[in-house]
């Protein structure tokens, strides 16, 4: 096999990587931070990259038309928080729902039509696939996605930094106790979805430029890649960085990990239908690390105890 093919693909698994990678962020702040399996990111995908992809095709600038996919995201946010909390819908059901509206509501933003195209060459792109190689640095997509996510870490950090950004933090690792505290654990559950859905709004709308088109179906599955970057960044990284802001960053590059895994084994003849497949292989694997790790550490620390289980269970 022609190694060259698979060197002149890195670069571009690396800019998608990044762009996934802010939607791994938007993940993980339901994931990890508010323990919620948060469905919406499949339709909230889409949502952003079709109002990005119609904004710009209505002649309104890169800046408008990415707040334009954030406030949209954000929104979807807020319906399926307000599904969960105010209508006692589960979190998992309320995403589910929200997800599954959005099916339709993207259809009517891009006019009916299930793919929705750009062309690079009559619109001015803030982000896309021929700008990897032989182009001025600040033109290219990849120092653009990292100098986006860097202030979305930034942000975040500081955030979540704040008193306000810390109930909510503490939301997500023991509701009972902030709301014997008299923390409003509902208002926190609905803006930790809002900006989560925001975010992966804002990556569709970089997404979609990137790849030239906006498709009713391009977050299919997103919910699978976006928890294999956070799963993949925490297994890697988790020992190293204890930072908030390095979490979030140790997420950012187990995206480009994931997607420089999946172009090597495109490279290595695998079958293009196969891919889900292995994505949801992938994230198995590196969820079930964690698990392996504890069990193996148990087992080495006290041998005596298990020895006993054993025979126990033989007798």
């Amino acid at each position: 096999m022609n190694i060259g093919a698979l060197i002149n693909g890195l670069p571009g698994a690396v800019a998608q990587g990044l762009i996934w990678g802010i939607i791994a962020v938007g993940i993980y702040i339901t994931y990890k931070i508010l323990d919620i399996a948060d469905l919406t990111v499949d339709g909230s995908l889409c949502t952003g990259g079709a109002v990005c992809i119609m904004m710009l095709l209505a002649g309104y600038g890169n800046t408008v038309s990415l707040i334009a996919a954030l406030v949209a995201g954000m929104l979807t946010g807020v319906v399926t928080g307000f599904l969960n909390t105010a209508m006692g819908i589960p979190a998992i059901l309320a995403g589910i729902l929200t997800q599954l509206g959005l099916y339709s509501i993207n259809l009517k933003i891009m006019e009916n039509r299930a793919n929705q195209p750009i062309n690079a060459n009559n619109y001015d792109l803030l982000v896309s696939l021929r700008n990897i190689k032989n182009v001025p640095f600040f033109e290219n997509t990849i120092f653009i996605v990292m100098a986006i996510t860097v202030v979305i870490v930034l942000l975040l950090y500081w955030f979540f930094g704040t008193e306000f950004g810390c109930t909510l933090r503490a939301s997500g690792s023991n509701e009972a106790m902030c709301r014997a505290q008299g923390i409003n654990v509902n208002l926190n559950r609905v803006v930790g979805l809002t900006i989560s859905n925001g975010l992966v709004a804002l990556a569709g709308g970089l997404l979609a430029q990137y790849q030239g088109f906006a498709d009713v179906n391009m977050g299919r599955g997103a919910i699978v890649i976006g928890l294999a970057a956070v799963v993949i960044g925490d297994a890697i990284f988790g020992r190293l960085f204890n930072n908030f802001a390095f979490n979030l960053v140790a997420v950012s590059l187990g995206s480009i990990i994931y997607y420089l895994v999946l172009q090597v084994v495109i490279w290595r003849g695998l079958d293009a239908q196969m891919l889900k497949l292995l994505s949801a292989i992938i994230v198995a694997i590196f969820l079930a690390i964690p698990y392996v790790k504890n069990q193996y550490f148990k087992s080495v620390r006290n041998p005596k105890h298990h020895a006993e289980k054993g025979v126990k269970f033989n007798a």
